[in-house]
């Protein structure tokens, strides 16, 4: 009788070294399972992510929004259309005896008209005489007034300045009145349009080039080199008021800081630059100081620019996790260390990506968990740095003991290359500075100051798409800090850079600081006119 091929050998060490390497190779069987499993959980996050950013909030405001807006205003429009019809029904019924019943719909609650505009009497004569007795003798008992906005169109004007000669009789000397400054030295345009033209390009974020063919449609050429003569003399001109910016914002209590990709034309094609934003904002804590947006450019995001940008600064700093800032928290650095604040807003974001998304249990509960902490600052938020403290000691320090013991629980369960797992170490990892705002009133619990101003620039980049070159970014961001900072101190930039621009030729050097928006407010449009 033959021996069959595959029976087990007898010696027991050789046993036992099948039975080992059949389990070690079960066990790298097992690991690479679930290496594959964690591969196809993230490729179906990304997938989703990438989904989302296609197809889902953004494309709804670019395309789903707009097409209900513009559903609404046709139903709007034919509401409005029938309405007038069947008022004109009835209004042809009563003049023939028949009663029609009129369309009628639910109107809109109406704001009134704006009480600061100059109002325009247009008064429709009165009978001479009474349509039911024809007596002549009439007597007002009084009026109804209709009030109806209306615009009127944007008017030029060439101003001339004359200066008259007068000659001496005595000594024959003749003299004349100084010629008046000019807000750049070289153009013959005003303060007012030079405003106009700065806000339009930097703050409505209008290319010169659409703005020259705005002018030309009514009646005044202006080529676009002649556009960007004038804007680029403006920022020279206006460059002091953007150091006295950068001074007042360096020697804040804490400041927030962020920053945005920009595309610059180069030779074959365009390159990622990067404009930098750092907000002092103290309003938060009840502070009286007036609050700032300080802008500076940067041809990429090295972190020497940073370095550079707070070289005189030390304290506080509440930004994101980018690594360039890690040299600015060394202990050693001079004149001192920058102390990190994190932002609780970009860890709840990585778990509402994953909430939204997924649907993931952990996440979910993160940000319910975080959005009960920043509830809390809501109440608070306003008021003085010891009333602030006295609350997060009493009811936000206990949530956040809470959160970290949760998030370290969670994480022990999870692999570490799960995407949830990371957004956990990515909060764990930076505690210290998550949890910073418990012990400073004069902190905040996110970066949002510095993120809005940061979302001007986004807006604008849909529509000049790049900036022209280096010294382009520059300058814009010098403009940008104009605007922003005007904005944050709730005055009309354009307005605010016309009366500059009309007077810093002849206003003191020294005295620059008159001239910030929140020391020179200028009046209304509407009550100057007036």
């Amino acid at each position: 009788m033959a021996k069959t091929v595959d029976s087990l050998p007898d010696d027991v060490e050789t046993l036992k070294a099948m039975v080992l390497a059949a389990r070690v190779k079960a066990r790298n069987a097992e690991a690479e399972t679930h290496a594959m499993a964690l591969e196809v959980e993230k490729m179906k996050f990304e997938i989703a992510r990438l989904r989302h950013e296609k197809y889902g909030q953004s494309a709804e405001r670019g395309a789903l929004l707009e097409q209900l807006e513009l559903h609404l205003a046709e139903l709007e429009e034919t509401a409005s259309e029938s309405e007038a019809s069947a008022q004109f029904a009835a209004a042809a019924a009563a003049r023939e005896k028949i009663i029609v019943q009129a369309f009628e719909r639910k109107r809109p609650a109406r704001r009134p008209l704006p009480e600061h505009l100059p109002r325009e009497r247009v008064v429709h004569p009165g009978p001479t005489a009474c349509p039911c007795c024809g007596g002549e003798t009439l007597r007002k008992i009084g009026e109804d007034v209709t009030e109806t906005l209306e615009v009127i169109p944007r008017q030029w004007k060439v101003i001339q300045h004359v200066r008259e000669k007068f000659s001496c009789r005595s000594c024959e000397k003749i003299s004349q009145t100084p010629a008046p400054s000019h807000p750049i030295a070289r153009g013959r345009a005003g303060p007012a349009l030079l405003a106009q033209l700065l806000f339009s390009k930097y703050g409505l974020h209008l290319p010169l080039n659409r703005q020259s063919k705005l002018y030309e449609r009514e009646g005044v050429e202006l080529d676009v080199s002649t556009l960007a003569d004038w804007v680029g003399a403006c920022a020279a001109t206006l460059m002091p008021l953007v150091d006295a910016i950068q001074a007042h914002v360096f020697a804040a209590d804490r400041i927030h800081a962020d920053d945005t990709p920009v595309k610059v034309l180069a030779k074959d094609k365009c390159r990622t630059a990067r404009l930098w934003t750092y907000v002092r904002d103290d309003r938060p804590f009840g502070g009286a100081d007036p609050p700032a947006a300080l802008f500076f450019y940067s041809r990429d995001r090295s972190g020497i620019h940073p370095e550079q940008h707070l070289r005189a600064y030390a304290g506080p700093m509440q930004a994101d996790a980018y690594a360039g800032f890690n040299r600015l928290y060394e202990r050693s650095r001079k004149p001192g260390p920058i102390v990190e604040v994190a932002c609780w807003a970009h860890a709840r974001r990585k778990f509402f990506e994953l909430a939204r998304l997924m649907k993931a249990p952990i996440a979910v509960e993160a940000v319910a968990r975080i959005d009960a902490l920043f509830a809390i600052e809501r109440e608070s938020n306003g008021t003085s740095p010891e009333h602030r403290l006295l609350v997060r000691n009493e009811r936000s320090r206990p949530l956040i003991n809470e959160l970290e013991s949760w998030l370290h629980q969670q994480g022990v369960k999870l692999s570490p290359k799960s995407e949830t797992a990371r957004a956990i170490a990515y909060s764990l990892k930076r505690w210290p500075a998550f949890t910073r705002f418990l012990d400073d009133g004069r902190l905040c619990m996110s970066n949002n100051a510095a993120e809005r101003e940061i979302r001007a620039i986004a807006i604008g980049r849909h529509n000049w798409t790049f900036a022209g070159s280096d010294e382009g970014g520059r300058r814009a961001a010098a403009i940008y800090s104009l605007i922003n900072t005007a904005k944050l101190n709730d005055v009309d930039p354009q307005a605010w850079l016309a009366h500059v621009l009309g007077s810093i030729a002849d206003h003191p050097a020294r005295q620059i600081a008159e001239l910030l928006p929140w020391n020179c407010k200028p009046a209304p449009r509407a009550a100057a006119a007036a």
